[in-house]
């Protein structure tokens, strides 16, 4: 039965204009700084309130959907009427019949959605538009997020990110609109449902919306590349064509942008592959024959604009130079900052960021936003990774927060609210979304380090265990291989890791660890001269790395649970290919994020079938040098 409960009054729902912009992260929203600074006061005014906007989000969340086939089972005529009883007595009633969920309670039901065999309103009354997948970089399948037309969730979304503009402005007040942002943007690869809904990584929506076919998107105006370029269907040519189109115009870029820090480094990798042959389009005023997608093609050479050998010499000479610390102001002289996600699973990129952005450009975080909601904003973006806090937006959804201890089950745990949360203490967040996912466990853990006003501040940790047996978690395999890099850098003087990841390997003998990392072609472990002298290092550092990997991990060890670890190098390029993989398998490649625990065979196998060197802690060589 459909639940009528009193009509929300939120300050969010009418906070501030809803339109295509604020369905993307508008960062710079350089037309409506009286937008953005109203929106940093609203959040202001929740956060002081958290606890009781909170309530209010799932009253409204409850008026819009109780009548959604999922809840109906399990709310029938047993939640209180909100109109008469205390909203806190609702919440309690709310999590009481209503069960933690994660994706695969769903996937079943969307998937039915997604063919046309069920209706949308079995997880919500309000009209589906499309679907949104996420990065899928761990199981080579994106999951598939549906996005309904809430009012609720626009108002929400709009406020998220218009603070998150506000507080951007305090570091950066907006140039002039002849300021362009070298964004890599990748929206392309949309494909549709048997039912006919469209399919599409989030940061594409502003592009492919139907108000977007008479409309141009906002952010086109912001991005240096043409429409072409950022909705081509080959990541490789775009993130070329995205590296030629800033260069071009090197002098009106304020900021580089991308939405993961791993997004970076792969067009940091190929300028520094790469740059002679831009240099020779920017010369020539065409674009190179590697570039075959017609439009992209005509767009680019329009941009270019002719020939320009006055431009080339003067990005030769800067690229030409052996060190690349500090590189990035040179080829846009006019880079205030650069700004993506760098935390967690993105953490280990930031020092090689810092390299290529020197002293003088400063690496600003990101929010704390997922395909389902917005979570948090970050209100010092200038920190590092490490020191990187996230305010919880009591008005972007219904949070609750499981505790969470590394090797214990939370079987048996209950949440606990917005107000219940100790500082120092880790959970799993859990959050009731306006677009049909109720009491959905995110699968990301977070500290509590402090409060902003009554909401709290939380810091992210890691993904979560798929279960809580499992031996290690993405935070244990990172900082296990931060020490690794100190170990190979000792030897070599200088970074030369480049990818790593680690896979529970069932299938030998024994269960055990494995690390394919991949390191940089001129590392010495990989001359074919010292051979014996690289498996003599692998070893020490698989024998140091067995006690850096967690407490779980040492417990099992002992216990014989597990065998020795192996490290296996992979050829240089290797985890480029597992890239190109994930995205021909349909990960979005704007979200993609190399995944640190691999569970999927296909990508063991691909890496496996790029080992060069192999070795464990006990002596073992597993695989002989190619």
């Amino acid at each position: 039965m459909h639940l009528y409960l009193p009509i929300l009054r939120l300050p969010i729902a009418h906070a501030v204009k809803v339109d295509q912009e604020s369905r993307f992260p508008s960062c710079l929203a350089r037309s409506r700084p009286m937008a953005t600074s109203e929106a940093a006061r609203r959040v202001e005014e929740s956060t002081r309130d958290a606890l009781r906007f909170q309530l209010e989000t799932l009253r409204s969340i409850l008026e819009s959907n109780a009548g959604a086939a999922y809840l109906r089972p399990h709310l029938r005529d047993r939640l209180p009427d909100p109109a008469r009883v205390d909203p806190a007595l609702v919440a309690a009633a709310f999590r009481r019949l209503v069960p933690l969920s994660s994706y695969d309670d769903y996937a079943d039901l969307i998937e039915r959605i997604a063919d046309g065999a069920e209706p949308p309103a079995a997880l919500s009354l309000d009209p589906l538009i499309c679907f949104f997948n996420s990065s899928g970089t761990s199981t080579m399948k994106p999951k598939l997020i549906p996005f309904f037309d809430s009012l609720h969730a626009k108002s929400a979304s709009s406020l998220a990110h218009q603070a998150s503009a506000a507080f951007l402005h305090r570091l950066f007040p907006p140039r002039t609109s002849s300021s362009k942002i070298l964004w890599f943007l990748y929206a392309g690869n949309v494909t549709a449902t048997r039912a006919g809904f469209k399919v599409m990584a989030a940061s594409a929506y502003p592009f492919h919306s139907n108000s977007t076919t008479t409309t141009p998107s906002p952010l086109l105006s912001m991005c240096i590349s043409p429409r072409e370029v950022i909705t081509g269907s080959d990541a490789q040519q775009q993130t070329y064509c995205h590296l030629l189109c800033g260069l071009r115009h090197s002098a009106s870029i304020d900021c580089i942008r991308s939405p993961y820090a791993a997004g970076l480094i792969r067009a940091m990798r190929m300028l520094e592959s790469k740059w002679m042959q831009l240099c020779d389009d920017i010369e020539s005023g065409s674009v190179s024959s590697e570039i075959t997608e017609l439009a992209m093609r005509r767009a680019v050479e329009e941009l270019l604009g002719g020939p320009r050998p006055d431009l080339a010499a003067r990005i030769r000479g800067a690229s030409s130079r052996k060190n690349w610390n500090g590189i990035l102001p040179l080829l846009w002289p006019e880079l205030r900052y650069i700004a993506c996600v760098s935390t967690g699973s993105m953490e280990q990129y930031y020092p090689t960021l810092k390299h290529y952005a020197g002293e003088g450009v400063p690496l600003l975080g990101g929010d704390y936003f997922a395909s389902e909601c917005p979570i948090g904003i970050n209100m010092d973006r200038t920190r590092p990774p490490e020191q990187t806090s996230f305010v919880i937006l009591p008005s972007a959804a219904y949070f609750e927060f499981l505790p969470f201890d590394f090797g214990a089950s939370s079987a048996a745990k209950e949440t606990v609210d917005i107000s219940g949360v100790e500082v120092g203490k880790m959970y799993e967040v859990v959050a009731t979304t306006y677009r049909g996912l109720y009491r959905y466990r995110l699968n990301d853990v977070v500290k509590v380090v402090g409060f902003h006003n009554s909401s709290p501040r939380v810091e992210f940790v890691t993904r979560a265990p798929k279960q809580a047996s499992e031996a290690f978690t993405e935070r244990d395999l990172m900082s296990a291989m931060a020490s690794f890099e100190h170990m190979v850098g000792e030897r070599d003087g200088e970074q030369m890791m480049v990818e790593f990841a680690g896979y529970l390997d069932p299938n030998s003998d024994q269960k055990h660890l494995i690390i394919f990392v991949e390191l940089s072609k001129d590392c010495s472990l990989l001359r074919r001269e010292s051979l014996e002298e690289s498996i003599t290092h692998l070893r020490r550092c698989c024998q140091s790395l067995e006690g850096c990997l967690g407490s779980v991990y040492k417990v099992k060890r002992a216990e014989g649970d597990l065998a020795a670890l192996e490290i296996s190098v992979v050829k240089p390029g290797s985890f480029e290919g597992l890239a190109r993989a994930a995205m021909e398998g349909g990960a979005p490649a704007n979200q993609y994020k190399p995944a640190k625990i691999i569970r999927n065979s296909n990508f063991v196998d691909l890496l496996k079938a790029n080992v060069v060197i192999s070795s464990s802690s006990n002596g073992e060589l597993r695989t002989l040098p190619l």
